[in-house]
């Protein structure tokens, strides 16, 4: 007995050990993957990403944000635009190598989310990881468009990770800086409104949001940026785009309307918020009657688990732009991540969440990828496939929410799913 104890911590850095060198080989072979797509210039690289590149060298580097408006992006990106021009890359490499090194962020934040459910099962967690460095979309997104949706997503997993590790402060400030880089940051916002109002994360932690998204427009204001540009950048970009979708695999697959959509647009918006709050408001009220318990109904959820939380999350991420008008196809990237590690929560029920999340996404990317084969995409068809995994993880919630599925804890031990892996840090 003396030796076998003698013995765990051994295989303990024996495990790490080869977990470590399986991670180096990940990281090669994914970049591996990705190289052959560098000398690739998509449509958006030639037409935005570029001439911005070049706006910022010939007006000075970081002195050219003081006007940022040759971009409709917010300004965080385009530091990473000047930042660029003074390293000895072509803009095409660094471009997509910046979207790259989120690439790993986002495989790393996985990593550690899916760590605090199985702290002793580490190789589940890498599993995780490992398929969401690998996704098509993710690859595609970076290597090939030059896209920067792995920025803001690894933003929003880490502020996942941070609600998990019961860090509201924390978890404020990493969705702050998600929408600071992008406006589709808000497809979790739902998510997050609904820990607000059942008291996972306090009203108060909410001002870490804008308080971030203004400390990081502060260095384009201290060389004389408009004030007022950097803070309507979101509402001019919401203009720019008047089509019912741009390849969205969403509800407006099914939507043809000839003609002036602006009528039709708000009526998407409205029916969009109605429906989200709607569902907001059935888990809050979920929870809030659990707490007080119902023995009669045999239903008493006792308190929102992480598994509920990740559950939650890739709801609204699918949600959301599913329901909204004028989405582009890459706004589903959040939930391209989001399924893959709600499958492996659960694999019993989702196991197929992420193909089918997946297959709709990378269908609509094929339009812009590959404009030979697009034509022959039945984007209803995608749509479809869209829907069928919305409902399949509304489902699975829903019966999380009915049920007692939590194992129960031994004394002495963390709950499988109570989030206490890793202890509390302030």
């Amino acid at each position: 007995m003396l030796d076998t104890a003698a013995e765990a911590p051994r295989r303990r850095t024996a495990d790490s050990t080869v977990l470590a060198l399986a991670a180096c080989i990940t990281l090669a072979v994914a970049l591996l993957v990705r190289m052959p797509l560098l000398a690739d210039e998509s449509g958006d690289y030639k037409i935005f990403l570029q001439p911005w590149y070049w706006h910022i060298v010939s007006h000075g580097g970081f002195d050219a944000l003081a006007d940022p408006s040759f971009s409709d992006y917010n300004v965080p990106y385009l530091y990473l635009l000047a930042a660029l021009t003074y390293l000895p890359l072509s803009s095409l490499v660094g471009i997509k190598s910046v979207s790259m090194l989120f690439d790993l962020a986002l495989a790393y934040y996985t990593f550690r989310t899916m760590s605090l459910f199985r702290s002793t099962h580490r190789w589940a967690a890498f599993g995780a990881a490992g398929v969401v460095l690998f996704l098509p979309t993710v690859v595609t997104n970076s290597a090939w468009w030059g896209q920067c949706d792995a920025v803001y997503t690894a933003f929003l997993v880490g502020g996942i990770y941070h609600v998990l590790r019961h860090r509201p402060w924390w978890a404020c400030t990493f969705f702050g800086i998600a929408l600071a880089f992008k406006f589709q940051a808000v497809f979790l916002f739902p998510f997050l409104l609904v820990l607000v109002l059942v008291r996972r994360v306090p009203w108060r932690c909410l001002l870490a949001i804008p308080g971030v998204y203004l400390a990081l427009d502060v260095p384009a204001l201290l060389i004389g940026a408009d004030p007022g540009q950097l803070l309507t950048v979101y509402a001019r970009q919401t203009d720019t785009y008047r089509l019912l979708t741009m390849n969205a695999p969403s509800v407006y697959q099914f939507v043809s309307v000839p003609g002036d959509t602006d009528s039709v647009r708000s009526a998407g918006v409205l029916a969009a918020g109605v429906l989200v709050s709607l569902l907001m408001g059935l888990a809050v009220w979920s929870l809030r009657r659990g707490r007080r318990g119902a023995p009669d109904s045999g239903l008493r959820v006792p308190e929102l688990t992480d598994t509920r939380i990740v559950l939650l999350a890739t709801c609204s991420a699918i949600l959301v732009p599913f329901l909204l008008p004028s989405m582009h196809e890459r706004y589903f990237y959040p939930a391209d991540v989001l399924t893959v590690m709600a499958a492996f929560r659960r694999p019993r029920q989702l196991w197929y969440l992420p193909v089918l999340v997946q297959i709709a996404s990378f269908g609509s990317y094929m339009y812009c990828v590959s404009p030979q084969v697009g034509p022959y995409m039945s984007m209803p068809a995608l749509g479809v496939l869209m829907l069928f995994a919305l409902i399949a993880v509304v489902r699975t919630t829903v019966h999380e929410f009915r049920h007692e599925s939590e194992a129960p804890t031994v004394p002495g031990q963390a709950a499988p799913d109570s989030g206490a892996a890793e202890p509390a840090r302030p």
